[in-house]
């Protein structure tokens, strides 16, 4: 079956009423991405180089001029943990306390040996002029006996930093550079820092990482385009195009981020859904550009039934995305927040350079978009017809559709089967490479003590704090929460300059993250403080710090997806529905789709949660999956899915409306998408996975759930699951109830326009 005989196929006859011809000419008229192909085509100077002086302009201003405005660290919780930052950000200028741990250590020697304590020492005389900490504690005073570990062979000197976490890391260098003067005199001790020096090493090292990543990922993605366009020149269209819409967005969210402050990876995201959809929609269109001219067509006539089908598609597409998206804010996290606006203007920019940019690209260039010709590699290509790999995979699920649809469905529900047993935690010190900075002092501090000091629970106290019964209450709640067994010591309490907040630190059991600190944080929330802070008259209170931090967005995502899940999936739905004017297809989509999510979220815990890829990936599993992710990979996941089911069913009903039986519809459609779709994959595939070598657990978790996800979708459900069905269902594929006939009809027509292209040197239909 070859494209030209679907092209040139008479008006639909037997499955359909036709269309007359006052409803096509409205068709045409209404085809959005077609006229806007016409016109960029005619405009092919204006297109380009304003789009390129755009992506300046935005760039510079918004990275120059405006700025990037973060997420305030103290603004960054969610509910009580958020409530206790806000009231301690009005009353102490330096909000959090910064802390500063340094641990000694020795296998042979205890902290009573003069050489121990000349260690100390030195230790404390290093930092104890500077004039940027506070409160210096050494563990040889007697109310800081809990800095001396049980065995007696370790001891820390804490100090706080002055300032606020930015002023604190700013500041840190020059302290640790003198105690690790004292490490280089006392070789037989073991000195390290940990605290203000860990926040600051390890969001370094983060960065470092998320720029490493975005390094590889454009090679990788160069590498697999050369391979599957074969030419230099059409290589360098989805690059520029793709590129260009990054930067343009890194512009625009600078300046979105003084209204909604951003997260500070937002550019990697960006980074990474920016080629993904750039990518796929530069292919989409010029796949088809190149098959309409393989056919025969002259440039001109092929660039607008691309820009009238492919073009379609696009916009159909990154609606969908869009709509994908959107759910994110719904999250009620100001980081899915600024995921969210973020990713949503970067599909829009991509969108709208493929239906303007890239026709005038087309149009200017022509066959010399084959220019470049990389050898070997050209000649695998197949521009005239669909790829006889993917017709000899498609075959057996269109023979046998019943065993297809069963192996296939049973292989993706087996997949799914560890979904159900999904643990959300925030990773801890545990999950982070021995290498990363300070690691192994947090290590040694763990092993050595009980735990909690470096990330203890940060109590925002509100009363009358010089009344007899604020005092009490505080001396209780010391008092208590030592006695239920899941506090140390040192209980630190700090009053404001107003003399009206309390700021109560108390160390908590466990690591920060684990069982036992969360059950820590519930005993103190829920009976230690009501028992104590709570019989004050007019006294509120609220528990921030890690542990709390984690608690609170654990509970807000689980209350929140459902609404996030729902929102995405009503609204893909309803365009799906009007796209294809089908309740079958809308709602078989949504089916697809939701499998394809949950047998990524399958391999995901079973290779995270599990631990059974600890050795292959080099990682310690903390025996959670990352709390942000199920929300963040679903809107992703389903929004990158839904981009290629749109693209390949969009496809199948074109031919079908030019009259072709549903299954062969679906065996031309499939086909002649394969490749685009299965290329279009694999450089997302490329790109997600390079997260995966990462050695940070999130960053590894993020990559393997995206490439597994793409993987799946663009080969078990795109070729085996999506066919078999819709052989099975036949034509009741198209079926749409009586009473929705109403729906506006949006059937992919002829271009509006025929495009009026350069003339170019003659090089035959494929260059």
């Amino acid at each position: 079956m070859k494209t030209r005989v679907i092209q040139d196929k008479p008006e639909p006859t037997g499955h359909k009423t036709p269309v007359d011809l006052a409803s096509a000419q409205m068709q045409h008229a209404m085809n959005v991405a077609s006229r806007m192909g016409a016109w960029s085509a005619r405009h092919w100077k204006l297109a380009v180089f304003g789009w390129l002086a755009g992506v300046v302009v935005l760039f510079a201003f918004g990275n120059l001029v405006v700025g990037f405005k973060q997420i305030d660290i103290n603004d960054a919780g969610v509910g009580q943990s958020h409530k206790a930052d806000q009231i301690l950000k009005q009353a102490f200028p330096e909000r959090a306390p910064q802390r500063e741990y340094v641990l000694i250590q020795s296998t042979t020697r205890t902290v009573d040996d003069p050489a121990f304590r000349s260690t100390v020492a030195g230790v404390i005389g290093s930092v104890k002029s500077s004039p940027a900490i506070k409160n210096l504690d050494s563990p040889y005073n007697r109310s800081n006996a809990s800095l001396i570990s049980d065995d007696r062979h370790a001891a820390m000197v804490q100090w706080e930093m002055r300032g606020d976490a930015d002023q604190a890391q700013a500041k840190i260098d020059a302290l640790s550079a003198a105690t690790a003067n004292v490490a280089t005199q006392h070789p037989e001790f073991f000195v390290g820092h940990a605290g203000v020096s860990s926040d600051k090493g390890l969001e370094a090292m983060f960065a470092d990482q998320l720029k490493l990543a975005g390094e590889r990922s454009i090679p990788i993605t160069i590498a697999v385009l050369l391979l599957v366009l074969g030419t230099l020149v059409a290589v360098g269209i989805p690059i520029l195009l793709a590129l260009s819409g990054v930067l343009a967005t890194i512009g625009l969210v600078a300046v979105t981020s003084h209204v909604v402050p951003a997260d500070s990876n937002v550019n990697a995201v960006i980074l990474l859904i920016g080629l993904a959809v750039g990518v796929d929609y530069s292919l989409f269109y010029i796949k088809r550009w190149r098959e309409e001219r393989a056919a025969g067509k002259e440039p001109s006539e092929a660039l607008s039934v691309a820009a009238a089908t492919s073009g379609r598609s696009v916009l159909i597409s990154g609606f969908t995305v869009l709509i994908a998206m959107a759910g994110l804010f719904f999250a009620g996290d100001k980081t899915y927040l600024s995921f969210g606006i973020a990713t949503m203007i970067v599909v829009g920019v991509a969108m709208l350079g493929s239906l303007t940019v890239l026709p005038a690209l087309l149009s200017k260039l022509g066959p010399r978009v084959d220019k470049g010709r990389i050898p070997f590699v050209h000649r695998f290509r197949n521009d005239a017809g669909g790829s006889r790999l993917w017709k000899a995979i498609l075959s057996p699920a269109l023979k046998h559709p019943v065993v297809a649809a069963v192996l296939a469905g049973g292989l993706l529900v087996v997949l799914a089967l560890p979904a159900f047993h999904l643990h959300t935690t925030q990773s801890g010190f545990e999950a982070l490479p021995k290498n990363a900075p300070t690691v192994g002092t947090i290590q040694r501090i763990e092993k050595a003590f009980s735990n909690g000091d470096v990330a203890p629970a940060i109590v925002a106290v509100t009363a009358n704090t010089d009344a007899p019964a604020t005092r009490q209450a505080i001396a209780a709640l010391k008092t208590k929460a030592l006695a239920s067994g899941q506090a140390k010591e040192p209980i630190d309490v700090e009053i404001s300059a107003s003399r009206d907040v309390a700021r109560v630190t108390i160390p908590l059991v466990g690591n920060g993250v684990d069982a036992k600190s969360n059950h820590a944080l519930e005993t103190l929330r829920n009976d230690v403080l009501p028992a104590t802070i709570g019989k004050v008259p007019n006294a509120t209170y609220a528990v921030t710090g890690n542990t709390a931090q984690s608690v609170d967005q654990n509970s807000l995502l689980r209350s929140k997806a459902p609404i996030v899940f729902g929102f995405v999936l009503i609204f893909a739905f309803g365009l799906l529905l009007v796209t294809f004017r089908s309740i079958v297809i809308a709602v078989k989509a949504i089916l697809l789709n939701l499998l394809s999510v949950a047998a990524a979220y399958g391999v995901l815990i079973a290779i995270f949660q599990y631990g059974w890829g600890e050795n292959l990936l080099n990682f310690n599993s903390n025996g959670g999956i990352a709390y942000w992710l199920p929300i963040f990979l679903f809107v992703i996941l389903f929004g990158l899915s839904m981009d290629y089911h749109v693209f390949i069913l969009t496809r199948v009903r074109e031919a079908y409306d030019r009259g072709l039986s549903t299954e062969d519809a679906v065996e031309h459609g499939i086909t002649s998408t394969a490749g685009v779709v299965s290329s279009a994959a694999l450089v997302m595939v490329g790109v997600f996975a390079v997260f995966a070598l990462m050695p940070i657990l999130d960053m590894k978790e993020m990559g393997i759930g995206l490439a597994a996800a793409v993987l799946i979708d663009a080969t078990i459900i795109r070729a085996v699951l999506l066919p078999a069905t819709m052989k099975l269902l036949g034509d009741w594929n198209w079926y749409l109830p009586s009473w929705l006939e109403w729906l506006p009809r949006l059937e992919p027509g002829e271009p509006a326009e025929k495009v009026e292209v350069p003339p170019t040197p003659a090089l035959g239909p494929t260059g």
